[in-house]
């Protein structure tokens, strides 16, 4: 399949708990040309998910169907489940639109991999990592032992800095968003037009 290397994919990739979801949302809302890849995962929804639009839940059987036939661009094992963007989907999107991936390193590394794909990496840390417990605290969305976890990987997730093109401390949501904002306009403006 030809894609439109005019279409950009913009990765957001960050430690647990630094505000990647919520930016990730914030530019597709203001920016309609965006579509947020919507991974498989074979982790269970939280109470607010919904089955297509935060992820496509599927068993495990099922994602390793899919890991056997090749169907993935990037998958990877995280916290005892498996996550993963499809070829299909990712392909179809970008035949209209750009797109925006939360995803981890994992994926990142693997993504890269394919020279076709226009990629952005973008990586967001919070200050320092006292701050960045006191939000997985705070957010209130997993057990302590999840957070405990979570926050142990901080340090796994920092020895991959190199693998991005852009590192965002994420200190006020609002200018984040801004310096994200900047980037991409920065990245479209050989390209297609940026649609406010």
């Amino acid at each position: 399949m030809i894609l439109d290397n005019k279409n950009i994919m913009v990765i957001l990739s960050s430690p647990s708990g630094v505000g990647k979801t919520t930016l990730t949302k914030k530019i597709q809302q203001k920016h309609q040309n965006f579509k947020i890849s919507v991974s498989h995962t074979t982790r269970s929804p939280r109470s607010n998910e919904v089955d297509g639009v935060d992820y496509h839940f599927v068993s495990k059987k099922k994602f390793e169907e899919l890991i056997e036939n090749n169907k993935f661009y990037e998958y990877a094992k995280i916290f005892e489940n498996y996550y993963g963007t499809l070829k299909k989907d990712v392909d179809e999107t970008l035949l209209k639109n750009d797109i925006l991936f939360d995803i981890d390193w994992q994926g990142t590394k693997q993504l890269s991999k394919f020279k076709k794909l226009n990629l952005i990496k973008i990586f967001l840390i919070t200050k320092n990592k006292d701050e960045l417990k006191n939000r997985l605290v705070k957010r209130n969305q997993n057990s302590a032992n999840e957070v405990k976890k979570r926050f142990e990987s901080f340090d796994e997730d920092i020895n991959h800095w190199s693998d991005y093109d852009y590192i965002i401390i994420n200190e006020n949501l609002d200018v984040c968003f801004r310096q994200i904002e900047h980037i991409i306009l920065k990245n479209k403006k050989n390209s297609l037009p940026f649609v406010n």
